[in-house]
């Protein structure tokens, strides 16, 4: 009897269905010799600290260094400590009593690190000495399983696999436990979690506002000339970038007066555009960013449902390309898309027997290839998917076309002393960008087209016109900005050797990024405005903290990432990386521990309705520490969060500033004061005076 280990119940029902284990059982399935039973994610893990014994925050105990570490059945937070998860505890019995049946195991967990993570974790937690198989697939499709069994792999083949992803998992434990607790020791009230990537992304974010929030915004002015030659319409612009209007209106008058621009060099060159590779899942993720508004988390959990119902191959891939022996595959998927009504315009415009295999590249796909439908095409799905799965089938044809090749003319010219430019841009042969009639990147400047120039042409003034114009700040990041950062972590490593190692590694991996960015929102550390991410108080408190510390280090985060693939392919020792993660984890300790929270020292403030204790000012309320007492004040009123000033203001003087931008139950925006009586209610003031005796 063959025991066969899923990671999701749905995937070990598509798998029992073809090996003709069709009869069910309490968390299994069973026939024709085989027992298929799944995880439920994460069945196992490292324990917690009262595992070891320590239970609550103690400083003496930092830094917690498990040696061994012990696993157990995953945890869920209760009020007093963790505890097992009873669905947790229920499936593991029965993957338990399953393997007691059987003589061998076909391990069908997803293919890549944490797949394999979640098999060997079970494995070594219920002490499992049989031998296993790997099923390593990229499509859930029946070809692909029917494949894959054909060709199972010894267990031993990814011995680096499963060394580099509890590598992980164990660096992870350490940074996350010791960092927490040793801050929030530091802070004395208040858990501010910090982990081994979350903390480098959190720095990158706060980073960027802190850039946007200090930069300086001058304005400055140039002149746009418009001209009229051979029927065609088109306009240059000043080089010069003048800092006072008056300046650049004298220039203005006197170009005016002169009526002419004189052509000076003519430049064209023709620029050759690559079609685009596959997305892997960060480039998806991104894309759905910017053109669906899609979360990375959102985009994910999309693309693996897509997955699951078999419409397109893994999702969490890492790699752009496909081996030479999927090649022969691609013309029959491009074909299939004309069966559905949103892809058809687009394969009518495929240019057949013309495909170039720029995708093929066997040394750069990794653990799978770069993200592809599957022969089976959906016929109806809920928008956002149907979206998410067009952006993946028709990414296939552009890949395949024939370069976009344009011819790029730039002029030199000059007016009354005053250098201008031209720009023209003429498309010569469409390739790749016809598939979906797309020819000119977005936020890319309308391309104009210029008649023929040459040196010493007199261009006429029709028109012309001062600009103004701003100095522009870093943009704040979005989610697909955000996602480009971590990918490219390290690019402004100043060695070059450096820069090298960790290209296209970044922080996080493409499987996890979109986990980390949400448990920022989790943890209160960022919030969304519009597109932008921005750091929340407590996000900035905890970022001026460890801004300059080795916990928020993104080079550091991503050498660790070519650590782990080191691993992985068995370049490196997975023992000499722990020990330096040990020693990383004393440092980082002894860091937080002699610190203190920025923003500790915060006002002192008597409660308003004892008068007698101080307040204690948390994240979320600002309350008495005197149960007896109970006065408590919410941070975020009608949707606005309050700063420690307002707070301040409103205990010392009886009156907040005026709080702009809240939101009543119906959605409308009002501005208003909040006031305190001397009973230490509150209630809102508005302009005209009026007071509303609503309690909040």
């Amino acid at each position: 009897m063959k025991a066969v280990i899923a990671e999701k119940p749905s995937v070990a029902r598509e798998i029992a269905t073809l090996l003709g284990a069709t009869e069910k059982k309490e968390g299994y399935l069973a026939g024709n010799g085989y027992l298929v039973t799944w995880a439920l994610g994460h069945l196992a893990g490292p324990a917690m600290p009262e595992a070891y014994g320590l239970n609550g925050f103690q400083r003496a105990a930092l830094p917690i260094l498990p040696r061994p570490f012990l696993l157990t059945v995953r945890q869920v937070k209760k009020e007093k400590g963790h505890q097992a998860d009873p669905g947790a505890l229920k499936q593991l019995k029965i993957i338990g009593q399953v393997l007691q049946r059987c003589n061998s195991i076909i391990v069908a967990t997803d293919a890549g690190r944490e797949g394999e993570l979640i098999f060997r974790y079970v494995y070594e937690y219920l002490e499992c000495s049989l031998p296993f198989e790997r099923l390593w697939i990229s499509s859930l499709t029946e070809k692909a399983i029917r494949q894959g069994f054909e060709r199972l792999r010894p267990g031993s083949d990814f011995e680096g696999l499963y060394q580099a992803a509890r590598a992980r998992s164990r660096a992870d434990w350490l940074v996350g436990i010791n960092a927490t607790q040793a801050l929030s020791i530091a802070a004395g009230s208040g858990i501010y979690s910090l982990g081994r990537v979350q903390t480098p992304t959190l720095a990158l974010i706060c980073k960027r506002y802190r850039e946007h929030k200090d930069f300086v915004v001058r304005p400055y002015w140039q002149i746009s000339l418009e001209h009229r030659k051979e029927f065609t319409d088109f306009k240059s612009l000043s080089i010069t970038k003048w800092t006072e209007r008056k300046s650049a209106d004298e220039a203005l008058s006197t170009i005016m007066r002169q009526g002419i621009a004189v052509v000076g060099a003519v430049e064209r060159k023709t620029v050759t555009e690559q079609p685009p590779l596959l997305f892997d899942l960060t480039g998806l993720q991104k894309e759905a960013n910017k053109k669906l508004n899609l979360s990375a988390e959102e985009t994910l959990g999309i693309a693996q449902r897509l997955y699951e119902q078999q419409f397109i191959t893994y999702p969490r891939t890492g790699s752009r390309y496909i081996p030479e022996d999927m090649w022969a595959e691609v013309p029959a998927l491009i074909r299939a898309l004309e069966d559905r009504p949103s892809c058809k315009d687009a394969v009518s415009r495929v240019k057949w027997g013309h495909f170039q295999k720029r995708i093929v590249n066997d040394l750069k796909v990794t653990d799978h290839h770069g993200l592809l439908i599957t022969g089976k095409i959906p016929s109806a799905l809920p928008a956002r998917e149907s979206a998410v799965y067009d952006m993946i089938a028709l990414r296939l044809p552009e890949a395949v076309a024939q370069a976009c090749t344009k011819e790029l003319t730039h002029v030199s010219a000059e007016a009354a002393h005053h250098p201008f430019s031209l720009t023209g841009n003429k498309l010569l042969e469409p390739g790749w960008r016809a598939i979906k009639g797309i020819f000119s990147d977005e936020g890319e400047d309308a391309a104009q087209e210029l008649p023929e120039l040459k040196t010493g042409d007199e261009l006429k003034i029709k028109a012309a016109k001062v600009l103004e114009k701003k100095t522009k700040a870093p943009a704040l990041y979005s989610e697909a900005t955000l996602l480009s950062a971590m990918e490219t972590a390290g690019k402004d490593i100043e060695t070059a050797e450096q820069r090298k190692a960790l290209q296209g590694i970044g922080i996080g991996t493409p499987a996890t990024r979109a986990a980390i960015i949400e448990t920022l929102f989790k943890r209160d550390y960022i919030c969304r405005d519009k597109k932008s991410l921005v750091p929340t108080e407590k996000g900035l408190q905890v970022y001026a903290l460890i801004a300059d510390r080795k916990i928020a280090d993104v080079a550091m985060t991503a050498e660790w990432e070519v650590a782990l693939q080191q691993i992985e392919y068995g370049q490196s020792d997975a023992t000499a990386f722990h020990q330096d993660m040990e020693n990383y984890v004393m440092a980082i300790t002894r860091e937080l521990l002699d610190s203190s929270l920025a923003g500790e020292s915060q006002p002192e403030l008597l409660c308003p309705k004892c008068k007698t204790l101080r307040l204690l000012i948390r994240d979320k309320v600002v309350k008495c520490p005197d149960e007896g007492c109970g006065w408590l004040q919410f941070r975020t009123v009608c949707g606005v969060q309050l700063a420690v000033p307002d707070i301040e203001s409103l205990i010392r003087k009886g009156r907040s500033p005026l709080i702009k931008g809240m939101k009543s139950r119906s959605g409308k925006k009002f501005n208003a004061f909040i006031v305190l009586d001397d009973h230490g209610n509150t209630s809102f003031q508005f302009d005209n005076s009026t007071r509303h005796g609503k309690k909040k």
